[in-house]
């Protein structure tokens, strides 16, 4: 069979060019249109089974190759080699960079404890002040000592002042304080504070977080906390300088009437501050005895007068003592 007269066969024999060739389409009724849809749907026409005429085409397999290790090796170690050396580098300038910078003043955390006077025991007292600054007081070396000091202890800010007195705190001479001679300021040993110039947050001149003219924490014009100048923590105590209060008056305590029917009788220890004027402060009960005496005892003690005690004999100074409140029935 011709090239020709295969066309003509594929013309005549279906109607996929009917339209190119100027040919009508062939009408169908629309029940017989219907009828070819349910039979192909129930009753498909079976085709004969697929052949396949080719054959497959032999390809390499490139993931089969094997690996040349030399060259991976010499890769890894290459790249290895570079990566510690970067990090040689740049770890070393980062430690130089982090490494804190050294700092002259030496800083020491340690808890400090004044050591005790030669001449009996410690005699306590404190003092501290303060400029009412938001700032740490000034760190630096500790002022003169002396026993009537005249200026308080201060930031430096008038280099030539007219009467020139050297500033100073009321400590006990024989006493060991903790010192930096080497600092160029008056301040507190103990202070964070190594750049700015401060008085501290405390008030009444001095340098601190106290008041009263001295340096610390305490108040009053000596070293640290406590009360009443001195160093060593709280209130003068009798002995080291310091001569005990006189009892210049003493009002007889009452019994109370639970205690009188009862007959009962005893001592009531009773602790109490005697301030540099004589007068009893913050009397407190150490041994009570009960039935109501206690309260007769303190009663009877903030009426007592005394000659306060002295520094060094002609300084008073607060001290605490404790005094015994004696019911007896005769």
């Amino acid at each position: 069979m011709s090239d020709t007269e295969s066309q003509a066969a594929a013309l005549t024999g279906g109607h996929e060019f009917d339209g190119f060739i100027g040919k009508a389409f062939e009408e169908k009724p629309i029940w017989v249109g219907l009828y070819e849809s349910i039979r192909d749907v129930f009753f498909p026409v079976k085709l004969p089974p697929l052949q396949l005429t080719s054959t497959p085409i032999p390809v390499p397999d490139r993931m089969a190759v094997k690996p040349n290790l030399w060259a991976w090796g010499t890769a890894s170690a290459i790249c290895t080699s570079i990566v510690l050396v970067l990090l040689f580098f740049v770890g070393k300038k980062i430690i130089e960079e982090v490494t804190a910078p050294k700092t002259d003043v030496p800083v020491d955390v340690s808890l400090w404890q004044p050591k005790a006077p030669k001449a009996g025991i410690s005699n306590g007292g404190g003092g501290g002040g303060g400029e009412h600054s938001i700032v740490d007081p000034i760190k630096g070396h500790l002022p003169k000592i002396e026993k009537q000091p005249i200026a308080p202890p201060q930031v430096e800010v008038v280099d030539k002042p007219k009467l020139a007195v050297d500033p100073a705190i009321n400590v006990q001479k024989n006493i060991t304080l903790p010192d930096n001679p080497t600092l160029p300021m008056i301040g507190v040993s103990k202070s964070p504070n190594v750049t700015l110039a401060s008085g501290g947050q405390g008030s009444g001149s001095g340098i601190g977080t106290g008041r009263g003219g001295g340096l610390g924490s305490g108040n009053g014009n000596g070293y640290g906390p406590g009360t009443g100048g001195g160093a060593g923590g709280g209130l003068y105590r009798i002995g080291g300088g310091v001569s005990a209060p006189v009892a210049l008056n003493q009002v007889e305590a009452e019994f109370s009437d639970e205690a009188r029917r009862a007959k009962y009788q005893g001592v009531c220890l009773i602790s109490l501050i005697v301030d540099a004027q004589g007068n009893p402060q913050d009397p407190r009960v150490v041994r009570a005895l009960g039935m109501g005496l206690d309260e007769k005892a303190l009663e009877a003690v903030r009426k007592y007068k005394f000659k306060p005690a002295l520094k060094d004999g002609h300084t008073p100074v607060p001290v605490m003592i404790t005094v015994e409140v004696n019911f007896r029935l005769y």
